[in-house]
């Protein structure tokens, strides 16, 4: 199994764990304010960066 694949398997569990366990707002605010968080977290140049390349490149 790929790297890739574990984190998405990880994040699949995560996410129907919070599902179960959070009511169903609290588990969207969770999945979609930490990727913002750490994207505000990033400073503007390394904000352009993620920006301007593409998807693929993403992964390594």
């Amino acid at each position: 199994m790929s790297k890739r694949a574990k984190i998405a398997v990880g994040g699949v569990a995560v996410g129907l764990f919070l599902l179960i366990w959070l009511p169903w707002w609290a588990a969207f605010l969770i999945v979609v304010g930490v990727p913002a968080a750490a994207y505000l977290a990033l400073d503007p140049g390394q904000r352009r960066r993620l920006r301007r390349i593409s998807r693929k490149e993403l992964g390594g």
